[in-house]
């Protein structure tokens, strides 16, 4: 094994790692090798320089992202065996090979052992993001894994960390990776979608909300819909394929609603009305009538950090105080936050708080998560970001 630098804990800082957490914070830290620069290979020791886990330093806060808690080496090997584990997985919750759905997160960072990777499988076409600049150099390496795991399923590898990456790295994203993509075209729970993998948000597509938008179906029959923040208009789709009579969908953006209709033209079998609205969701929200059966809120993260928590938890209650006045007698809400600062805790906590002043009656129906291709690492709690609540308003 090649000589790597090593970095050192206090005492006792080590326990997090014994419990195998992902992450070193540079408080923890009593020495590291001068010659250390970020992106670099790092063992990690104990106090007794005992090994604790290999991984990438940077500079921050987060110090180290652990790769391995054995003392291995990062190699083909490695990334071979990672990608086919990411990929068993994928089979074993039935997605791999379902009729019915062809989009799905193969990599999803801490969740699957791979801190700062994700990669999203578009019907063929692999999304990588690399959300740690020291994961670039690997590229090549999980291309050929991704290839050698999912052989005639694979027909491109798509680089997308430019959205993710500082200034300084853009210039090293080197976009197809392998092949060329035969399709943008996907189908999830037997709706069709075009995907934008280049200038899309995230990777292209929420694919976080897959099962989310199957329980809509399920409660959009005959109902009249509104559904905010809608980007891509799947919960619109969703919707109208299992019988709503109407669906309103409201963003902001120009080109989200034009992604929207794209979508609904992909999916020309429904019966009800649709009506597409750009608009401010909260202002748009406080002008409606009262006649909404359901509604869907799934706003972008409010908070990105700890110092806009405060902030995000004032905006979420006023989102939903807004839909709770105005949803229908016996209607249901759908309300959800993607912040991972905000925890499942803090969320109840504050649809609790919108709830009381609104003065209606109002049950859970469902405590709604993220699906099992986006594991949550029972080890790394931050993994578990996307929480919501299904309420009857009465």
């Amino acid at each position: 094994m090649d000589s790597i630098p090593e970095l050192k804990l206090k005492k006792g800082k080590e326990i997090s790692l014994r419990r195998r957490h992902h992450w070193v914070f540079s408080g923890a830290i009593s020495y590291k090798d001068p010659t250390l620069s970020s992106g670099d290979l790092v063992r990690v020791l104990s106090s007794r320089d005992e090994f604790l886990g290999l991984g990438h330093y940077a500079k921050g806060s987060i110090m180290v992202r652990i790769l391995s808690f054995e003392d291995i080496n990062i190699d083909q090997g490695f990334w071979d065996q990672k990608i086919s584990a990411a990929i068993q997985h994928r089979k074993k919750v039935g997605l791999l090979d379902s009729e019915k759905t062809n989009v799905f997160r193969l990599v999803h960072g801490e969740g699957d052992g791979i801190p700062g990777l994700i990669i999203d499988f578009y019907n063929g076409t692999a999304v990588i993001q690399c959300h740690d600049p020291a994961l670039l150099k690997y590229r090549e390496a999980i291309a050929k894994a991704l290839k050698n795991g999912l052989s005639e399923r694979l027909h491109a590898v798509y680089d997308k960390s430019q959205d993710v990456l500082p200034r300084e790295y853009q210039h090293e994203v080197k976009r197809f990776l392998l092949g060329e993509p035969k399709t943008d075209l996907v189908v999830e729970n037997g709706c069709k979608y075009k995907i934008d993998w280049e200038k899309g948000q995230k990777t292209g597509f929420f694919i976080d909300q897959r099962e989310n938008r199957a329980l809509l179906g399920e409660y959009s029959r005959g109902k009249k819909v509104l559904n905010t923040f809608c980007y891509s208009g799947a919960f619109s789709v969703m919707s109208l394929l299992s019988g709503a009579s109407e669906v309103h969908s409201v963003d902001i953006s120009e080109s989200a609603i034009k992604l929207t209709e794209e979508n609904l033209e992909l999916n020309p079998e429904f019966k009800g009305i649709h009506k597409s609205i750009q608009a401010d969701v909260v202002k748009y929200i406080r002008e409606i009538g009262n006649d909404f059966d359901v509604i869907v809120l799934d706003p972008p993260a409010f908070a990105k950090n700890m110092k806009a928590r405060h902030n995000a938890v004032q905006a979420y209650k006023r989102l939903n105080l807004e839909a709770l006045k105005k949803i229908k007698t016996g209607g249901i809400l759908f309300t959800f936050s993607c912040s991972q600062v905000v925890d499942k805790a803090l969320f109840r906590n504050t649809i609790v708080a919108a709830a009381l002043e609104s003065k209606r009656g109002i049950k859970i129906l469902h405590q709604l998560s993220q699906p099992a291709d986006h594991p949550v690492n029972i080890y790394h709690p931050e993994t578990e970001y996307l929480k919501g609540l299904v309420l009857y308003v009465e």
